[in-house]
């Protein structure tokens, strides 16, 4: 009987000092507010992306693997650059076309013309 009594004091103090711990004492709050781990973009604002800047992409680590919300913005912004070169390079083509189409032309025009 004084074994069982003795448990159930150790027991008490190890409850009492893990609630202590965890309480922190009498301070307002339970446990500080811990700042959510979140993606540092590392791509440059102030330039576009390049196949280093791609290379060096690394995510922080998620419970399940990689947070989605990280992966899609960084994801969304590479596409969005993506396109704003597909649609560069689109008019230089055709503005490249337009110059070769108007070249033999002039070409013609300035050899045949004595002035």
């Amino acid at each position: 009987m004084l074994m069982f009594l003795f448990l159930v004091v150790a027991l008490a103090v190890v409850v009492a000092a893990v609630t202590l711990a965890v309480v922190g004492g009498g301070e307002s709050t339970p446990l500080p507010e811990a700042a959510p781990e979140r993606f540092d973009d590392p791509l440059p604002p102030d330039r576009p992306v390049g196949r280093d800047d791609v290379e060096a992409l690394r995510f922080p680590l998620a419970v399940r693997g990689y947070r989605m919300a990280d992966v899609d913005d960084a994801l969304g912004r590479l596409g969005a650059e993506i396109a704003e070169r597909d649609a560069r390079i689109a008019d230089l083509e055709a503005a490249l076309a337009g110059a070769r189409a108007a070249g033999p032309a002039g070409d013609e025009r300035a050899e045949g013309d004595p002035q």
